[in-house]
């Protein structure tokens, strides 16, 4: 299985998540391979509005560039929307992040699967 299937069957469950906990959530088209489609998907309850970037590791240190993170956290501010980073670790399940939770690893940044667990969220708990 490729990279961009698994990282689309990762973003179809988490959408179905969202949906088994009554959210309205939307998937975005073409996120990471078009411009202007800077998150993978948008969901949202109760007032409560979130962005979610999707990536999912079987390494245990997960790095995302600069330029990917910069473009998520405009697309959020421009909708209002809180930005959330959702993370799954091979057989670890969702960990869920907020973006100044990653550490600068020069050119990109970075969330290694310790740190994850120390301060990720498990869905019930961030959403």
């Amino acid at each position: 299985m490729s990279n961009k299937s698994k990282g689309s069957n990762a973003e179809r469950e988490l959408f179905q998540m969202f949906v088994d906990n009554n959210f309205r959530a939307i998937r975005a088209a073409g996120s990471g391979t078009m411009d202007n489609a800077s998150c993978d998907l948008i969901a949202g309850k109760n007032n409560k509005k979130y962005c979610i970037e999707v990536k999912s590791s079987k390494n245990p240190i997960k790095y995302i560039t600069k330029e990917q993170i910069e473009e998520f956290m405009i697309f959020a501010d421009i909708f209002g929307l809180e930005p959330i980073i959702a993370l799954r670790f091979n057989r670890k399940g969702w960990l869920f992040i907020k973006p100044n939770d990653l550490r600068d690893s020069g050119k990109n940044w970075a969330i290694n699967l310790e740190d994850a667990e120390k301060i990720g969220k498990r869905f019930g708990q961030m959403f």
